[in-house]
């Protein structure tokens, strides 16, 4: 098989795991990618955690002093967005949907019926939206995007504005996008990373 044909064969998969056990699950395959010589198989894992401000009982934004600077700080914490998924990117083959099956902590992989039938793929609109949140955007995301589309902003300053694209940079990787503000349509400049179509 050559390259041209892997490379589009490689799609995204949800691998299930219980809640708190992804990073180790995520790990797992990774190690077993390398020990079981998978990696023209296997390319990317992907937990999707974000890193929000910790909040205490009081709803007070918790603050922490900063060793090298002695400044305080925002506390943050780093919670999963998706508990209990597991993105694995890959080339689906009888040898890496064992692996993956086999791995342990692994408890199924999303899209399976069962009975040996190999998973669905994740589409690429939702792996998309995942992505993005994690700061990862692949050039090939550019593709999907036109002057005059219309986007939603996921999040960022700009989190669940609606509007409409009027310019894409994909040297710095920004959009601008034409939205409404107190009734005036106002031009705003957000990151690529930041943005589905609807």
């Amino acid at each position: 098989m050559d390259q041209t044909n892997k490379l589009a064969e490689k799609q995204w998969y949800i691998a299930t795991t219980y809640s708190g056990h992804e990073q180790k699950v995520a790990d797992n395959i990774k190690r077993r990618i390398e020990s079981m010589n998978l990696k023209d198989y296997i390319f990317r894992i992907v937990v999707a955690e974000e890193e929000i401000p910790a909040k205490g009982k009081d709803g007070q934004q918790l603050m922490v002093k900063n060793p090298e600077t002695g400044m305080e700080e925002p506390k943050m914490k780093v919670i999963n967005l998706y508990p209990g998924y597991v993105f694995v990117e890959m080339i689906m083959t009888d040898e890496s949907w064992f692996m993956i099956r086999n791995t342990p902590g692994v408890t199924g992989i999303a899209g399976s019926s069962g009975g040996g039938q190999k998973p669905t793929p994740v589409s690429s609109r939702e792996i998309e939206a995942v992505l993005k949140r994690m700061g990862m955007v692949d050039s090939s995301m550019y593709e999907g995007y036109h002057v005059g589309d219309l986007i939603k902003v996921i999040h960022g300053t700009f989190d669940s504005v609606e509007g409409k694209i009027i310019s894409i940079n994909k040297e710095n990787g920004t959009v601008t996008v034409e939205t409404m503000f107190f009734g005036r349509r106002t031009p705003v400049e957000v990151d690529f990373s930041e943005i589905v179509k609807i």
